[in-house]
């Protein structure tokens, strides 16, 4: 079955509840190992990028093609990727080297979009998610939930969206499918995070407090949403602290410091990690190398201040704080997270998630 066969035919209605609960978890995995690809990556060393590995990568084409330059901002000088997870309810890879032949672009949701962006001197990092309901102008749409940008013109017309919005310029884009979340959850010996809430989904339970978390559990954490005061929201920021304990797991764990389990690893990370084609395996091997320096306890993990939600017309949405949103930016545009971050230590993601 192909990809377009199970499409919502109208992109700005909310899904059905049965097709949430198939894609939060998805939607999760597709957008939030490809930040950890790259920490692996400089993690293990360049030495490991092989031409082998890299050709595992599975490369997007044209994702740029149709941007308009004289739209897009300046390059700010440090390394900026878009991740997003599609909406798919295909139960089989849509990335990587094992997607199905038949697996496209468009026409579909993004429930996860993150900007990650790594500093020009390779020290720092931010992940800043921006909530899948945002309220905003879409290029030649209207207003409309950002996650329907993706449904009306695929990568470029949600690069465009996000850099409107950001104006934060757009480096690369990646995503990731289903399976490789679980396999790397499995592949670092499992995650350790302080769950809030409880949660529990087809029999498996994620008890509240500090919880070790195997890739079935952990799925269950991260797609968590209904039973949440902060619903969607609520689910970004457990979506931001799996990620953070993933990659703080894997570089503490000694993983990385044996070349025979680096390589396995980064081997199960780049079956599954797709990005966009202008990313060679040349440019691969020199942003690990850039990125060696950076360490989990430098990267910040925020979301986009929002005002609140609402209602427009049938659905539900999220309105953005437009003030404390370009400080925001700018700060990312400038390689000043870390102080923006200590002036509004509240905007950092908590030890303890909902």
């Amino acid at each position: 079955m192909s990809l377009g066969s199970m499409i919502d035919p109208e992109p700005g209605q909310d899904e059905d509840d049965r097709g949430r609960r198939r894609n939060g978890l998805r939607a999760f995995a597709y957008g939030i190992i490809a930040l950890l690809v790259l920490v692996l990556l400089a993690a293990a060393g360049v030495v490991i990028v092989t031409q082998q590995l890299g050709s595992q990568v599975g490369r997007y084409p044209n994702v740029f093609a149709n941007v308009d330059p004289s739209t897009r901002p300046a390059d700010s000088g440090g390394q900026t990727f878009l991740l997003m997870g599609t909406d798919t309810r295909s139960p089989d890879p849509t990335t990587g080297t094992d997607a199905a032949p038949d697996a496209v672009f468009g026409s579909q949701r993004s429930d996860v979009i993150m900007v990650a962006t790594v500093a020009q001197d390779g020290q720092s990092a931010s992940v800043v998610s921006i909530p899948r309901d945002s309220y905003v102008d879409i290029p030649g749409r209207g207003k409309n939930k950002i996650n329907a940008a993706y449904a009306f013109g695929g990568p470029p017309l949600l690069i465009q969206t996000v850099e409107g919005l950001t104006r934060v310029h757009i480096d690369h884009f990646a995503v990731i499918d289903f399976a490789g979340f679980a396999q790397m959850t499995d592949a670092v010996g499992g995650i350790d995070v302080n769950v809030g809430q409880s949660s529990e989904r087809d029999g498996v339970v994620v008890p509240a407090g500090q919880q070790h978390l195997n890739g079935a559990q952990a799925l269950v954490y991260v797609r968590e949403r209904y039973n949440l005061p902060g619903g969607d929201l609520d689910r970004v920021r457990r979506q931001q602290a799996a990620l953070r304990s993933f990659v703080s797991k894997a570089l503490s764990s000694g993983t990385l410091s044996s070349p025979t389990s680096a390589y396995s690893l980064v081997d199960t990370v780049t079956q599954h990690v797709g990005v966009d084609d202008s990313l060679s395996n040349t440019g691969l091997a020199e942003l690990a190398f850039n990125l060696r320096n950076l360490r989990n306890s430098n990267i910040s993990f925020l979301t986009t201040p929002v005002t609140g939600t609402g209602m427009e017309g049938d659905q539900s949405v999220v309105y953005l704080d437009e003030t404390a949103g370009r400080d925001l930016w700018f700060a990312v545009n400038n390689d000043q997270v870390p102080q923006w971050v200590a002036a509004r230590p509240q905007e950092q993601l908590s030890n303890t998630p909902r």
